[in-house]
C-alpha cells in the first residue's frame, strides 16, 4: 500500500498485523518496552502550533463516518491510514485509546510524536445512560506509565440530565490527577441535550462558550488543562472567553473539504489556538487520499516547522 495515498476499497494483506497479534499473546511487555524507548516530542512552544490526529472514536463504538456505519470498523486499515499520517513530519502526535495507541507503539509509530491517551469512554451512543460517561479508558497514572504527553475527557453538559454533575465532578478528578504528574488535562466540553435522536451537542456560539466557562473551572488548578473546541460561528468570541490553550476539533465531515479547511485557518489565526486535534475528517476523506488531507491541513498551521527529531 502506498503511504502517499489510501484508494477506498483497495484489498491489502490482510496477514499485514499479524505480528501485533503474536507480540500481544507471547510478549505482552513488549508495549511497556517501546514506550519506555520511545523518543520523546521536543517541547511545546507558544505560537508553534501543534497537529495532534485524533483516533479514539472506535472506543465508544463510534464507528461511522459521513454516513457509512463501518468505515472505521476495520482496525488494520484504521492503522494504515494512521501510519501515513504520522509519516507527515508535520503531524505531532496522536490521540488514541489504549489498544490504538499500544499498536501504534509496537509499530514504533510515536518516535518524537505527542502522545494523549482517551480517558472517558463510557457514554456509548445510543445508551439509555449516554451522558453517565464513565472514565473507562486510559488513566493518569496509566498515561505517566507509558510516558504521553496528557489525557483527554470529553465532558458533555446536559441540564436535564442528573448524571451531569457526576460527569463534572469525574472530569474535575481527572484533572487534579493529570496535574498532579505534570500532564496536559485536555477537556472537550459540550453543552448537550437529549432528543429523539439521541444526545446531541449544542454548536451555537452561545453555547460554546457557555461550556468553555464551566470546563476551564474544572479541578483544583487549571495549570496544565488545555480546551479542546469545535469551529463554530464567531470564534473570536469563543476564544475571547478563555486564556486556556486550545486546540480545535473536526467532528464528524460534513460540508466541501475546501470549506472545512477554510473555517480552520480563520481559527487558527486567533490568539490562543494552540492548533488542530482531528481524525475522521483527514483519516478518512472523501477522494481516499489521507496524505493529501493531512498536508493541506498542516499547511494551515502557523510557525511549524517540520521536526527534525531533537529529544527532550
Amino acid at each position: 500500500m502506498s503511504t502517499t495515498e489510501i484508494e477506498v476499497g483497495t484489498t491489502a494483506d490482510p496477514r499485514r498485523y499479524e505480528h501485533l497479534s503474536r507480540i500481544r499473546l507471547e510478549d505482552p511487555r513488549a508495549v511497556q518496552r517501546a514506550a519506555d524507548s520511545r523518543r520523546r516530542h521536543p517541547g511545546l512552544v507558544y505560537g508553534r502550533q501543534n497537529f495532534i490526529v485524533a483516533a479514539d472514536h472506535p472506543a465508544r463504538g463510534a464507528l461511522t463516518v459521513r454516513g457509512d456505519e463501518r468505515a472505521m470498523a476495520d482496525r488494520r486499515d484504521l492503522l494504515d491510514r494512521l501510519l501515513v499520517a504520522l509519516a507527515n513530519p508535520r503531524v505531532d502526535g496522536v490521540l488514541a485509546s489504549p489498544d490504538v495507541l499500544d499498536d501504534l507503539l509496537l509499530l514504533g509509530a510515536l518516535d518524537g510524536k505527542l502522545v494523549f491517551g482517551s480517558m472517558n469512554r463510557g457514554g456509548l451512543p445510543g445508551l439509555v445512560n449516554e451522558i453517565d460517561d464513565r472514565f473507562t479508558g486510559h488513566t493518569a497514572d496509566a498515561l505517566d506509565r507509558i510516558g504521553a504527553d496528557g489525557g483527554k475527557m470529553l465532558t458533555r453538559i446536559c441540564f436535564e440530565d442528573p448524571h451531569t454533575t457526576s460527569v463534572l465532578e469525574a472530569t474535575a478528578q481527572a484533572v487534579d490527577a493529570l496535574s498532579r504528574l505534570g500532564l496536559v488535562a485536555m477537556v472537550e466540553p459540550f453543552i448537550s441535550r437529549t432528543t429523539d435522536r439521541g444526545i446531541v451537542n449544542d454548536l451555537s456560539t452561545d453555547a460554546v462558550i457557555r461550556s468553555v466557562a464551566i470546563a476551564q473551572g474544572l479541578g483544583g488548578s487549571s495549570a496544565h488543562t488545555w480546551m479542546k473546541l469545535p469551529v463554530v460561528g464567531e470564534m473570536e468570541r469563543v476564544m475571547a472567553a478563555t486564556t486556556l490553550p486550545t486546540v480545535l476539533l473536526g467532528g464528524d465531515p460534513s460540508g466541501e473539504p475546501e470549506e472545512v479547511f477554510a473555517t480552520w485557518a480563520a481559527a487558527l489565526a486567533l490568539p490562543g489556538v494552540q492548533g488542530l486535534t482531528v481524525g475522521r475528517t483527514l483519516l478518512y476523506p472523501e477522494d481516499g487520499d489521507v496524505a493529501g488531507a493531512v498536508a493541506t491541513a498542516a499547511s494551515l498551521l502557523k510557525g511549524h516547522p517540520a521536526q527534525e527529531g531533537v529529544a527532550r
